[in-house]
């Protein structure tokens, strides 16, 4: 548990802990099991619900099964990573296999790298010499993905490409796990085909890659440059729909902190010492994904060129 807490502060969190609730993992079973109903019945329905709904109705499951991965990645709901890894290994989203998800985002948790372009496998800054080497089309566009329009054009295509360029490069390393990733990738194609009105084409580019721009939003700014690590994370205060949507991973600074509580107790350790959560991260607080839509929809957040890498 993270060394700044105060003694009252960790014995509320381990009370926390020790519920039933956490114990059991009863939320995060009961969202697995409605994730996967959920995805399996709407493409079986999708007949009668027609090809559009059944879009719509599938762009927010996949970018709650992203969240779920997430939680997967962390210890939840079982203590058990292979556990974990089974139950979310179903390639909803397509193009990033689980375990490479897993050992990435891993990476990113060592927070006194956090944002760092070459070391923080999730930066979205470039560092000098990058940004010397950008042509000028290439500026132009990491400017536009600082806007929330261009993030959400921008990112999943961009995610894909590097995804395809970095991974070719390390082929010879990584193959057996795309092998395993494209088997199952084929095999729910598969499914998709015989059992939906779906094509595979618009389930690839229709529901997947939306899902992903989707969720780009939660991580449109929750890192900024800064030279204390704890600031360098957001802490917002988003509304209910995009709570769940993220799995209350918008209270980024208290999942960096404590990265093995549950989703489901986020809020209630925020709300505990909001106050000292505030001071921890240096105020950096959004009031909801609306304020950042509202004031940088088309004007950029910040410099995609990192001040100090």
């Amino acid at each position: 548990m993270a060394n700044y807490l105060d003694l009252t502060h960790r014995r509320e969190i381990q009370a926390l802990a020790a519920s039933f609730t956490a114990k059991t993992e009863w939320p995060t079973w009961l969202l697995l099991l409605g994730v996967y109903i959920g995805w399996f019945g709407v493409l079986l329905a999708s007949q009668w619900l027609g090809l559009w709904c059944s879009t719509l109705l599938l762009i927010p499951l996949v970018t709650l099964w992203l969240s779920l991965q997430h939680e997967l990645l962390h210890g939840h709901p079982t203590r058990f990573p292979l556990v974990n890894k089974l139950l979310g290994y179903a390639p909803f989203a397509v193009w990033y296999p689980y375990t490479l998800y897993r050992d990435s985002h891993l990476l990113h948790h060592h927070d006194e790298d956090l944002t760092l372009p070459g070391i923080d496998p999730e930066s979205r800054y470039l560092n000098q010499q990058q940004w010397d080497a950008s042509s000028r089309l290439q500026r132009s566009v990491h400017w536009l993905t600082k806007t929330v329009v261009g993030r959400l054009l921008l990112a999943a295509p961009l995610a894909i490409s590097r995804l395809v360029h970095d991974q070719w490069q390390r082929l010879p390393e990584v193959w057996p796990m795309w092998l395993a990733h494209g088997v199952v990738t084929l095999l729910m194609l598969g499914f998709i085909t015989h059992y939906s009105v779906l094509p595979v084409w618009h389930y690839l580019l229709l529901v997947s890659v939306p899902a992903m721009s989707l969720a780009s939003i939660r991580s449109y700014y929750e890192h900024r440059p800064h030279p204390r690590p704890e600031q360098r994370t957001v802490l917002n205060e988003a509304s209910w729909p995009w709570r769940w949507l993220f799995l209350n991973n918008n209270l980024h600074l208290v999942h960096h902190d404590l990265p093995k509580l549950p989703w489901y107790l986020l809020p209630t350790v925020y709300r505990a010492r909001r106050e000292q959560w505030l001071a921890r991260s240096g105020g950096f607080l959004v009031q909801g994904y609306g304020q950042l839509i509202s004031r940088h929809g088309l004007k950029a957040i910040d410099s995609p060129r990192h001040p100090f890498a």
